[in-house]
């Protein structure tokens, strides 16, 4: 499925809509390049779950947890990750196999330990169609 956004708000009102369907145990990883709107769709994917909490990428700790909404909600940040064995020591199978849902920013770069069954999306800018202008790709998952 692809959705176009034409504003930080409507990537914002998407990522809301995902966190609103979500249900335990989904695993979403998150790809794009740097300021393409992954934090703003991560803020709309917590309104989603009714969390009120300030919601920023966790570039430093990896991981964020955030228990206060309707389903917990583990955001990852593994750009700075240097090796899969750096996630085995924050214990990431807890989290991906929990009862909250995982939203993995540069997910790409720890393929190797992903579940088979995740919702991939990917954010793209054209900038010849727009400054604001996403291309949204999601993959696993149909939202309504």
């Amino acid at each position: 499925m692809i959705i176009e956004t034409a504003s930080a708000q409507e990537t914002f009102a998407l990522g809301r809509k995902i966190g609103e369907q979500a249900k335990p145990g989904q695993i979403y990883t998150l790809i794009g390049d740097l300021g393409v709107g992954k934090t703003v769709f991560t803020q709309g994917v917590a309104q989603g779950l009714d969390i009120t909490e300030p919601i920023s990428s966790p570039t430093f700790t990896i991981i964020q947890v955030y228990e206060e909404g309707r389903l917990p909600f583990y955001h990852f940040d593994v750009y700075r990750i240097g090796d899969v064995e750096e996630m085995e020591e924050i214990g990431y199978d807890d989290y991906f196999f929990g009862e909250g849902i995982c939203l993995i920013e540069w997910a790409n770069l720890i393929e190797e330990i992903l579940p088979e069954n995740i919702i991939q999306i990917t954010i793209e800018k054209d900038l010849e169609k727009d400054f604001d202008y996403r291309r949204i790709t999601i993959e696993g998952v149909d939202i309504i």
